[in-house]
Formats: structure tokens, sequence, C-alpha cells
């Protein structure tokens, strides 16, 4: 199977929450999402503080919402040192395992692996994927007109109502916002395949606190070659 990266010459929409999204049809991404309570407010604040002292620093106003598109006028190694310094100070906070970290139950991250798994090769490509206790990494391809934004959002939603009338409990299950980033290069692409099927051990985890599931020999190609 193979997985379209992002072409820099083709046509890309941007959206804006509270973080920018970007969303160019048939391309790949690499996604994030994380239960509500898996980032303690002080952790979230300071992360978001050094990210904002940062983008000063560069000339760029992170309160913007078009804050990204300016960093990405930056030069090449200032963007590889940004991308390097923030996303992996997010992603080992999650790995610390703040808040109930419910998806440690294995019928619990079993009902994201099937919603995850539960449209691949209709609305889109499902790549790999990994379901820790506190957060979901994955890989996906779009297909036709599916947009990432809603797609994130109807896997929340069901496996939110799901999860939550499993543990008998009420109100947000996940964090608003996923993060969704745009695979550039086959290097990338096998990056990230990497980190997802290491992740669980470098957090420390046993085999049976997450779930880790791999699409046989993926591959990738470029639009714009």
């Amino acid at each position: 199977m193979s997985f379209e990266l992002f072409d820099p010459a083709a046509e890309v929409r941007i959206t804006y929450g509270h973080l920018p999204h970007w969303y160019q049809p048939g391309a790949t991404y690499f996604v994030t999402f994380r239960t509500a309570d898996s980032l303690p407010p002080e952790v979230a604040d300071l992360l978001r503080r050094r990210r904002h002292d940062w983008l000063h620093r560069h000339g760029i106003d992170g309160d913007r919402p078009d804050w990204k598109i300016a960093l990405r006028k930056l030069s090449d190694g200032l963007q590889r040192d940004f991308d390097a310094t923030f996303s992996r100070e997010f992603l080992r906070a999650l790995d610390k395992g703040h808040g109930a970290c419910p998806l440690r139950r294995r019928e619990l991250a079993e009902t994201v692996s099937d919603s995850l798994r539960h449209f691949d090769g209709e609305r889109y490509h499902l790549g790999d994927f990994v379901v820790m206790p506190n957060h979901v990494h994955l890989l996906v391809g779009l297909l036709g007109t599916t947009e990432i934004e809603a797609q994130c959002y109807s896997w929340k939603k069901f496996t939110a109502a799901s999860i939550n009338r499993d543990l008998q409990q009420t109100g947000e299950f996940w964090q608003t916002e996923s993060f969704d980033h745009l695979v550039r290069n086959a290097e990338q692409f096998d990056r990230i395949r990497r980190y997802i099927a290491q992740n669980g051990p470098q957090a420390g985890l046993s085999e049976n606190e997450y779930l880790h599931w791999q699409r046989p020999l993926a591959t990738t190609s470029s639009s714009s070659t």
C-alpha cells in the first residue's frame, strides 16, 4: 500500500482553531490526540510559554492564529530546531503518564483501535498506530474528500461516547483539538513509523499497557515527482 506525501507545489488550505491545520487532498498525516487530563495545566502552560518565547525571539507573535505560516518562512535550520525542540518536549510530557490513563486498559484501547480501522480503505488508508495510556499516535493517508479535522472529530466523538459509557462517567474525554502534521518525505515517514513502534517500550511500558498496530508493507510516493 502506498501513502501519498505532501506536495509543496499543490494547493494547501489552512484552517484555525487553537492550532493551525493544513489540508491537502490525498496527503498523509502524522496525528496525535490525547485525553483531556493528559497534560496538567501547569505543564501545558510551561510548554506554551517556552514556545511563545522561542517564536518571539525569531520575530513571530505566537498568539496570532497564523503563527505556523510565519514559522515556515524561517530558514530550514530554524524550523528543524523548533520542530525538534517542541515536538520532543510535548511528546516527552505525554509519555510521563499524567492523568487517569484509561487507555492502559486493553478493552478501552481496543475501542480506539477498532474505530481507527473501521473506515480503512473507504475514507482513508490507515498507517501504523499506537494507543498509549493517555494518547494516540497514527499515520493516515486521506482518500477522496476526507478532511483530517473532520475525521479526527469522528474518531474522538465515537470513542469518547463508548469509553465514557464503559467507565460509567460523563464529560470531556479527549482534549478538543488534535495535532496533525503533513508528512513531507519518505525519510520522515519511516522515522515516524519507528517512533510509533518504539513509543511504548521507550516510555517504560510493558506489552499489555499499550496497543501497537503496524500496516504491512507500507510504502510512500511523492505526487510532486
